[in-house]
């Protein structure tokens, strides 16, 4: 059996609070670094999470299409991918799994509209929910519409 010391004896084991505070301050350096480029990229992720919902509904969209030989008209907007209306025959949906038509990833409902029997535009206002905007603001639409050409002299 070895001796101790009184000051070994008593000594305890653990941090010192001059060890702790360096430990939070470099975790409050790194978070402050890392933070805004995680946040940037939440939001970039979100714009590209919409494109790729708004395709899936573009797909069903024209499946519709080719079932009904109309896509659907702005009164009966996305639901017609999932609950069959009343005036259409060849109806053969639903056209949409998981239970309906999703929301954007901002939580707001896709806004869809069909000027013809053959046209639609579906669209998202982002984050704020109002048209127009800029980055997670910014407005992303799809649509059938061909852009008019510009006549060049």
């Amino acid at each position: 059996m070895s001796l101790r010391t009184s000051k070994q004896e008593y000594r305890e084991e653990g941090f010192t609070l001059t060890e702790m505070l360096v430990v939070l301050v470099i975790l409050a350096l790194l978070t402050a670094i890392v933070a805004p480029n995680v946040m940037g990229r939440l939001g970039g992720a979100r714009g590209q999470s919409a494109r790729v919902q708004m395709e899936s509904l573009s797909a069903a969209l024209e499946i519709y299409s080719i079932d009904v030989g109309r896509y659907p008209s702005t009164e009966q907007g996305l639901e017609a991918l999932v609950y069959a209306p009343n005036d259409v025959t060849g109806w053969s949906g639903p056209y949409l799994r998981r239970g309906g038509v999703p929301s954007d990833p901002w939580g707001s409902e896709y806004v869809y509209r069909s000027p013809g029997p053959d046209d639609f535009i579906l669209a998202t206002h982002g984050r704020d929910g109002e048209a127009g905007g800029s980055g997670e603001d910014a407005d992303i639409e799809i649509s059938t519409l061909v852009p008019a050409r510009q006549v060049q002299d």
